[in-house]
């Protein structure tokens, strides 16, 4: 499972933190805070949520990792592991968009909007873990664990043993 080891919920909080603390600005002549993200609100709330609701995925399938020893139904751990595998594909997904709307987002901001280059090297933490939480989602499931813990080695050899 993706999240039993620590760096899927170390990069979402990199990231919503990094831009709930330094991803709003507030310049002298306006009296509203904007996004650093080219003032697109949506992008800040895009990576706030997105973040957010990872760690909380993560902390729910953390939890169903210790309850997964005393699943006895093989049915009952398949379902376990095919949730698993969809919801992290679902949120690697998501973690790219996050990536490529951040990316351009801070692309096409101006110079103008942050003189001092404020929360600068904070939106770019945000844009970074962005792209490596893509990776750590998708990595969770490459292994063999996902099946053999869903109790389809058991079935595969079965398989075998009646092929010959």
């Amino acid at each position: 499972m993706p999240c039993v080891a620590p760096t899927p919920q170390l990069f979402s909080i990199v990231v919503f933190g990094s831009i709930v603390n330094e991803g709003y600005l507030n310049s002298a002549s306006e009296e509203e805070e904007f996004c650093i993200y080219n003032r697109n609100p949506n992008a800040c709330s895009y990576g706030v949520t997105v973040g957010v609701l990872a760690f909380l995925t993560c902390l729910l399938y953390l939890a169903l990792d210790v309850y997964f020893p005393q699943i006895s139904s093989v049915k009952d751990r398949k379902k376990a592991v095919l949730s698993d595998i969809g919801v992290s594909a679902f949120w690697a997904f998501l973690w790219f968009v996050g990536f490529c709307f951040l990316a351009n987002q801070w692309q096409v901001s101006k110079p103008k909007d942050n003189p001092l280059n404020e929360g600068t090297d904070a939106a770019r933490a945000a844009i970074a873990f962005s792209f490596f939480s893509i990776f750590t989602w998708v990595m969770g499931q490459a292994g063999p664990e996902s099946r053999e813990r869903a109790g389809w080695h058991m079935h595969s050899r079965r398989l075998a043993a009646k092929q010959e």
